[in-house]
């Protein structure tokens, strides 16, 4: 499974980012290799629509299944992750990522649907 984080930065102790489509980065821990990637999105920062789309897409691109993050993406990002088949799951953003996967691993955060 490969399980994506909205982060303020690239490794597990950074900040988690409530943010989805503005998000700094993504970070993409791939279980079975037991590696973790991450994805600059801060070209996003400037542009005017359509930021959660571009995101929703990257997350895609990126194979990610799962994505934890803080607030949720907005209704078009929510709906290209539902037909791409990413579950979404919310309420990560006051931790870091390393506390946000062992919170998805213990059923602590909510699906969002």
């Amino acid at each position: 499974m490969r399980i994506a984080f909205t982060a303020k930065g690239t490794g597990w102790d950074s900040p988690m980012d409530p943010r989805f489509g503005r998000t700094a980065f993504f970070l993409v821990y791939d279980e079975e290799k037991d590696e973790l990637i991450h994805s600059d999105n801060s070209a996003i920062e400037g542009a005017a629509h359509g930021a959660g789309p571009v995101a929703a897409q990257k997350l895609f691109e990126l194979k990610a299944t799962v994505l934890i993050t803080g607030n949720g993406p907005g209704g078009n990002a929510a709906s290209i992750l539902e037909k791409t088949g990413i579950k979404t799951f919310v309420g990560a953003g006051e931790m870091n990522v390393k506390q946000a996967y062992e919170a998805y691993k213990n059923n602590e955060l909510s699906e969002f649907k």
